[in-house]
């Protein structure tokens, strides 16, 4: 089983990996292959909106966003991780997950989700809902903790002295493996729920 890791920071030996690697070690002792992208550095553009992806089933930017959507498809998991920007992702990263998101076509369906923001104080939890998002409309089941996923820190590094944050990390890695585990156990016997087709209904018509 897989888990799919990205690195929403501009620096790649931050609070943000720290956070990542944490959950990382605990992936590794359950079994899973894990690979954390870093992307937070990357120059990658918003979405334009052209929909030319409905027809070629790709983004028609060809950077980061389409070299990863073949391991998104075939993990089955999904870490997302961000420092904290005036209470937000970094613009960066939103602009990658909205690509990828919106280019993929597969079906996202029990894939399983995480979001973990790291701050120097505030701007965590707005953060943190900013990225789940992107699981929600997707039907991908959210990963939780024992709080709001989040660790703290200022310089590099700081986060290492989190106690609470890198157990919250722990944790968090611990019940996405028992929940990636037990929807594949769930799948074999049950298979996924049916989907019925999607009924469009525009506010204004």
């Amino acid at each position: 089983m897989k888990v799919l890791m990205i690195n929403g920071s501009p620096n790649p030996k931050g609070n943000t990996a720290i956070a990542l690697n944490e959950m990382e070690k605990v992936f590794a002792a359950e079994g899973f292959e894990t690979e954390i992208l870093h992307i937070g550095n990357k120059d990658i553009r918003g979405c334009i909106g052209c929909r030319r992806c409905a027809r070629t089933g790709k983004c028609v930017f060809d950077d980061l966003v389409n070299e990863t959507a073949a391991k998104f498809e075939e993990s089955d998991g999904l870490v997302v991780g961000s420092p904290v920007y005036y209470a937000s992702a970094n613009a960066t990263l939103v602009a990658f997950l909205t690509r990828l998101f919106y280019s993929t076509h597969f079906d996202k369906t029990m894939k399983v989700g995480a979001a973990v923001a790291a701050a120097r104080r505030g701007g965590l939890t707005a953060t943190y809902d900013e990225l789940n998002k992107f699981f929600g409309i997707s039907g991908m089941p959210i990963a939780s903790g024992q709080y709001w996923n989040g660790i703290h820190g200022t310089l590099p590094g700081e986060a290492s002295q989190d106690a609470e944050g890198l157990q919250m990390m722990r944790t968090l890695a611990n019940n996405m493996a028992f929940l990636m585990k037990s929807i594949a156990l769930g799948r074999e016997k049950y298979g996924v729920p049916k989907r019925e087709p999607f009924e469009r209904t525009n506010f204004v018509r």
